[in-house]
């Protein structure tokens, strides 16, 4: 369990395993623990640093919006600070918001990066999920109390009474448009999209993400030379609230962080 004093605030994380660096980030309203059901699996055979971002777990709040650009630069400042050049990044929700936005603003520091339950754009997310974010508010604060999220807010956090501070600031944030189709189609990361088969995301949005890294654009052939350098998994018997419990997601994305680097110029996809 350690701090890192980066972008004025000091960074909950703590480190498992050893070998190949992955920084783990969690979803909203909940802390680096959300990832207790596979964090043995992952480190087996890999360095596991997983965070609290700012305002979540054991990472007090600061004077600034929650937003995922913000915390991706916090993120590249603690691969900095561990001393790493790079690291690969696995983010959920939230998180994953923030790793593709790390990825994004500070590609020099994701070697490899995995986005588990996002949509690139706001409205990628079934309507009713846009429409239960929309009607966030501060008296959610009150009704998350009876929440095991909640519990373990109270017992790490540095100010719990920051709580309902807290869960303003993600209804402001959950209320912002977003688009960046641009920037994910110049992404040059390689990147794993992994999705529930009953996920918040629409079926048709995922698509139009892995298209946007190159992926489902031709077949493959038989000796996978037109193989994208995108992947793309879709966990059975999951949801968008479950899937990071599952134990399917530590065996898709191993595979995954641990292949070769492809030879020069194999699996480029050119535009249709």
């Amino acid at each position: 369990m350690s701090y890192a004093d980066v972008n004025g605030l000091s960074l909950y994380y703590e480190e498992h395993g050893s070998g190949d660096p992955l920084v783990v980030l969690h979803g909203g309203i909940g802390a680096s623990e959300m990832f207790a059901a596979i964090l043995d699996e992952l480190a087996e055979r890999r360095r596991v640093i997983a965070v609290d971002l700012p305002g979540h777990g054991h990472t007090a709040d600061v004077d600034r919006p929650l937003r995922p650009e913000l915390l991706a630069d916090d993120i590249a400042a603690l691969i900095a600070h561990l001393g790493l050049e790079r690291a690969d990044v696995m983010g959920y929700s939230l998180g994953g918001l923030t790793a593709l936005r790390t990825a994004i603003q500070h590609p020099d520091r994701v070697r490899r990066l995995v986005l588990v339950s996002i949509p690139f754009r706001r409205d990628g997310s079934y309507p009713e999920v846009v429409a239960a974010m929309d009607a966030m508010g501060p008296d959610l604060a009150e009704l998350i109390k009876q929440a095991p999220v909640y519990e373990h807010y109270a017992r790490v956090a540095p100010r719990p009474e920051d709580w309902t501070s807290h869960i303003v600031k993600t209804a402001e944030f959950v209320k912002i448009d977003f688009d960046w189709s641009a920037e994910v189609a110049a992404l040059a990361v390689r990147t794993m999209l992994v999705y529930a088969d009953a996920d918040s995301v629409r079926p048709d949005h995922i698509v139009e993400f892995y298209g946007l890294l190159g992926g489902g654009r031709r077949d493959a052939g038989v000796d996978g030379s037109g193989r994208p350098p995108a992947r793309l998994a879709v966990l059975p018997g999951t949801t968008h609230y479950d899937i990071v419990a599952s134990p399917l997601l530590p065996a898709v994305v191993g595979p995954f962080l641990d292949a070769p680097e492809p030879a020069a110029g194999a699996g480029t996809v050119s535009a249709p």
